[in-house]
């Protein structure tokens, strides 16, 4: 019975993932769904994204989180749209499930954006496990989290489509090897993008930045 409830429950999920992509193609809005653990720099890293791609495509911003709206405070400075989701009246998920992400979407005037990008919840387990009608989807790891993590969470980076190693400016102050992050990252998904940058110094971001517009380009051109 336990698992037949679980399928349910993705099934569910899935077909509102799938009314999202539906609508988003019509509307020819691209959607990013950008996952990690707390604290690996995900909002710093949207804010100087959002920064560098505003003037010349549209963004709207979903940020997920269980209680506070910390981060959507700071991502509304950049002057860009922003809903935030909590999850703590719903049970305090660890994770944004499709029907949070359309009635989020039905918040924003979709006739007026290029691009979504949906902050999820800090988590490297539940967030990999529902569909919420991305386009693609993009794990964030941090130096500091250690070369293990994509070998303890793989499906995470088995379904991410993109993969940041971020605060390599830390490089010099960690005992660690990053070509074992990037060769973990590789083993669990060989196909996978794979970015190693700094959103506090900017060192990398180029590469992140055109490997946005040239995914978002396919949908929005």
């Amino acid at each position: 019975m336990e698992i037949k409830v679980v399928k349910k429950v993705l099934g569910v999920n899935e077909a509102i993932a799938e009314e999202i992509r539906k609508q988003l193609k019509e509307k020819k809005i691209f959607m990013f769904n950008i996952m990690s653990s707390p604290g690996s720099g995900k909002t710093l890293l949207l804010e100087k994204s959002i920064a560098a791609l505003k003037n010349d495509v549209r963004i709207g911003i979903i940020v997920g989180d269980i209680c506070t709206t910390r981060d959507s405070e700071r991502l509304s400075k950049t002057g860009v749209p922003v809903v935030q989701i909590n999850t703590e009246p719903f049970g305090g998920d660890c994770h944004l499930a499709a029907n949070l992400i359309q009635s989020a979407l039905n918040e924003l005037d979709l006739d007026n954006l290029d691009i979504v990008i949906v902050e999820n919840v800090g988590n490297l387990v539940c967030p990999a496990e529902f569909e919420i009608g991305e386009d693609k989807k993009v794990v964030v790891l941090s130096l500091p989290e250690g070369e293990d993590k994509p070998l303890k969470y793989p499906l995470m980076f088995r379904v991410a489509h993109c993969a940041i190693i971020n605060k390599i400016d830390l490089e010099p102050h960690l005992e660690l090897d990053r070509s074992k992050f990037r060769e973990n990252i590789k083993k669990i998904n060989p196909q996978i993008h794979l970015f190693e940058l700094s959103a506090k110094t900017g060192e990398g971001f180029k590469d992140w930045l055109e490997w946005i517009w040239r995914e978002a380009k396919t949908k929005i051109s």
